[in-house]
């Protein structure tokens, strides 16, 4: 068949469906039978998935001619998606095209969930299309005779390629794309991503550093005008003196209005704890929603998030409360509005949201913005600017991950061994490790065959072993059970199952949390009061617990996300706007809260930066309004804290927010002094932010996740995990050794490396240091605290009340500073 044929097949299939390909749909078509690689980008819910199920299925065809009476075994394409519960949705896209196309075709998945059964049918016959993720991709790659699975495959697609662009996941990805590519000649290389911002970079690391496939590659960009409309909830009275911490539940009725008026709403939180208060209050106070409302978060059971993904499909559910659990790629026509609860912190993931409603070419996504503090509201403000001019954030790879390559090579070692000079040819190819020596990857082989040089007395650690003609092949059957069972880069805290004494699995819970926790006591969790009876083997057995006493909620420790670059930059731009005659209705709303603000102190400008300095009956306090985000903020805190104390001996409690952050000290700063010694010099910060971080405590908690991913550490067995201080500990020690005797280890030095490039943002840091230099200081000594240090003060304070106190606190602060 020629090309035209093949498209009149496709055509009348999408004329079957209802439906009309978009321009972006046919040129991914064209693309991919002329034989080219690619990285297709479109938004949520545009039929990006059809772009590229259909030409794989009209390549088959165009192959073989014979195709509606004789079938030709084995795997032609691989779909690698970064959640587990888009392969479903996923394998039923694929069949809805083959049953019609190419009925002698069959759709497998590969994942987690996958059956033991299932696997082994599998190993006998691969189906000719696979959904899988990641981490089963690599299980693959650790299977004896791979080579053979996947030599006549002619096609990999990476699907939500933003999402794993920036991730330990997407350099697992690199690097298995990387073997793939020598093993499968003929196979096509296609990412598909909806929101990021450099797309060209993220080709590069798609395809591999000036590579073949990267010059025979094309870059696709549907122009689809996707409607989103932001409507800001503001409240009837603004706080002028606004705290976090409430949630935004006092809009709780502004919210149900929404909900009623609405076919599906999806209520996105933050955070899971957020998700279960906002539950169980809207439950509380609006009883009649019982029956049509679910909550769904990444712990609760997979089978009770099923079912409110189906659910919510069937239109059966009204309302479903959640966090970043749903942002991805499952498709829920139905769903009319999506409500965010506070500032997502992102642009990205704001569109991502928001393009969960109206899920389908041409329909308009709606977006309610609740902020749960005033100042929040700029944040709103900012939002509706980004999504006018699609300003969108960069994912910023990673570079040089040595724990993610020694996973990868252990891998290798695992199935039919490997040989250094080819496999280092490979590696070479791709992003992450272009700028890797001979030296490096000498260090990195030493390291599987004969662990580094301060661990060469353990035998534990000598893991893959030589042969004669120089392949690198582990032998030993408890190290590659160990191996397989620990593939993968996403490492958490320890969790728990939960579960009722009688049976019932209901979800999972942190060790933290948890332990914290003595038998009797009572929580919420997924939406249920329990009663904790007791711990026992990694299970936390638990009860229906009495509704009248008083209940933790559940809290997780991946809480909280920082502004993002992007966010931060229009956050700034809104908050200066604040000073002209161009205000959008957020600025307007905000105008008391202002004119108090300015009562006190300014409302800053761009070529200003604002300190601001008063006394309390808790100390004096200094604060500082970067507007960076929180990780900038924190690390921003402690430099300046340590230039201080260098100039005079004082010691300071630390808070940080989003917007700024607050020094507190028993005795005052003699700010202009302090000012007149180069306090935001960018010199010496990597050497400042050592000494006045805790860097080393810091790196050592890094280093845990490293020691897991290069499996120095074994994690344990299903339903017997080690707990996480044995983890902490194992590790700890070994980081001591490395520290000692070793300081050149690479695992080591990539601890310090991380701590300071992804969770300090030192890059980020210095830039913020050179706006500041180039700006006016403004040191205003307040008489009492501002409307814009409030939210710093009452988030210290929130470590150590409880949200009754909290509340009762900021109402008697909240009456004497506005006498």
């Amino acid at each position: 068949m020629n090309r035209e044929e093949l498209f009149a097949l496709a055509n009348n299939w999408f004329e079957q469906q209802g439906w009309k390909p978009f321009p972006f749909q046919t040129q991914t078509w064209t693309a991919f039978l002329q034989g080219k690689n690619g990285l297709l980008n479109a938004p949520t819910g545009s039929g990006k998935t059809y772009a590229l199920w259909l030409p794989i299925v009209l390549n088959y065809i165009k192959k073989n001619p014979n195709y509606k009476t004789k079938h030709t075994p084995g795997l032609k394409a691989i779909w690698i998606t970064p959640l587990r519960s888009l392969s479903v949705e996923i394998k039923q896209a694929a069949e809805r095209v083959v049953s019609d196309l190419a009925p002698n075709m069959t759709v497998g998945i590969r994942s987690g969930d996958t059956t033991a059964g299932e696997r082994a049918k599998q190993k006998g016959k691969m189906p000719d299309l696979l959904v899988t993720t990641p981490e089963s991709l690599q299980l693959l790659l650790a299977s004896k005779g791979y080579d053979k699975i996947f030599g006549k495959c002619e096609a990999i697609v990476i699907d939500e390629w933003h999402e794993l662009l920036g991730t330990k996941r997407g350099v697992q990805t690199e690097l298995a794309l990387s073997r793939l590519k020598k093993i499968a000649p003929n196979m096509r290389i296609w990412g598909i991503s909806a929101t990021i911002g450099n797309l060209q970079q993220g080709q590069e690391v798609l395809l591999g550093v000036d590579s073949e496939a990267y010059h025979n590659s094309v870059l696709i960009k549907a122009v689809i005008n996707k409607k989103i409309k932001v409507i800001s909830i503001i409240p009837d009275k603004m706080e002028t003196y606004p705290w976090r911490g409430h949630m935004g539940l006092h809009l709780i009725d502004e919210v149900a209005k929404i909900v009623k008026a609405s076919k599906t709403t999806l209520i996105f939180t933050n955070v899971r704890s957020a998700c279960e208060i906002w539950f169980q209050r809207l439950l509380e106070k609006y009883p009649e929603f019982a029956g049509e409302m679910a909550m769904h978060h990444g712990s609760i059971s997979r089978e009770t998030r099923l079912w409110v993904e189906d659910a919510i499909r069937r239109e059966d559910l009204k309302v479903v409360v959640c966090t970043s659990s749903l942002d991805l790629g499952v498709d829920f026509a139905p769903v009319e509005t999506i409500i965010q609860v506070g500032g997502p912190k992102g642009v990205a993931r704001f569109m991502q949201r928001a393009g969960r409603s109206g899920h389908q070419p041409g329909k308009e996504s709606v977006i309610y913005f609740l902020a749960t503090h005033a100042i929040e509201l700029i944040e709103a403000s900012a939002l509706k600017k980004a999504v006018e001019n699609s300003v969108i954030e960069d994912r910023v790879p990673y570079l040089n991950s040595w724990d993610v390559l020694v996973q990868y090579l252990n891998t290798l070692a695992v199935s039919d061994g490997f040989l250094p000079d080819e496999i280092f040819k490979e590696v070479k190819t791709t992003f992450c490790y272009q700028a890797m020596t001979q030296e490096n990857w000498n260090w990195i082989l030493n390291f599987i065959s004969n662990g580094s040089q301060s661990l060469q007395a353990y035998d534990e650690y000598k893991k893959v072993d030589i042969d004669e003609n120089g392949c690198f092949k582990i032998n030993s059957r408890l190290i590659a059970m160990h191996h397989r069972m620990q593939i993968g880069t996403i490492i958490g805290d320890s969790v728990l199952n939960v579960k009722y004494m009688t049976g019932g699995y209901i979800g999972t819970i942190e060790e933290w949390f948890i332990t914290k926790l003595k038998p009797g006591d009572t929580f919420i969790f997924a939406g249920k009061r329990l009663e904790l009876f007791k711990i026992r083997n990694m299970q936390v057995l638990v009860k229906k617990a009495d509704p009248k006493k008083i209940s933790k909620i559940v809290s997780w420790m991946g809480g909280r996300m920082a502004l993002s670059a992007q966010m931060s930059e229009l956050l700034r731009q809104e908050l200066y706007r604040a000073n002209t005659d161009n205000l959008s209705p957020e600025l307007k709303a905000l105008q008391p809260l202002f004119a108090r603000q300015r009562k006190e102190s300014i409302v800053q400008s761009a070529d200003e930066f604002l300190i601001e300095t008063f006394k309390t009956r808790e100390g004096y306090h200094a604060i500082f309004y970067p507007f960076e985000g929180r990780f900038v903020h924190e690390a921003l805190a402690s430099l300046l804290a340590y230039r201080i104390s260098l100039l005079v001996p004082i010691s300071f409690s630390l808070a940080y927010n989003d917007y700024g952050f607050e020094l507190l000290s028993d005795q005052e700063i003699d700010m202009q002094n302090v000012l007149d010694n180069n306090l935001f010099s960018t010199e010496y910060v990597h050497h400042d932010l050592q000494k006045s971080l805790n860097a080393t405590e810091m790196a050592r908690r890094k280093f845990r996740d490293i020691a897991v991913i290069a499996g120095l550490v074994f994690t344990g067995f299903p339903g017997k995990m080690v707990k996480t201080k044995h983890l902490q500990s194992g590790s700890q020690l070994l980081f001591e050794v490395f520290r000692d005797y070793e300081p050149d280890n690479l695992l080591f030095q990539q601890a310090y490396r991380e701590t300071f490039e992804h969770q300090l943002e030192e890059g980020r840091l210095i830039l913020a240091l050179e706006r500041i230099k180039d700006q006016e200081i403004i040191w205003k000594s307040c008489k009492k605290p501002t409307p814009f240090s409030f939210p710093v003060i009452t988030d210290r304070l929130r470590e150590k009340l409880s949200s009754e106190t909290l509340a009762e606190r900021i109402k008697k602060m909240t009456a004497s500073y506005m006498k």
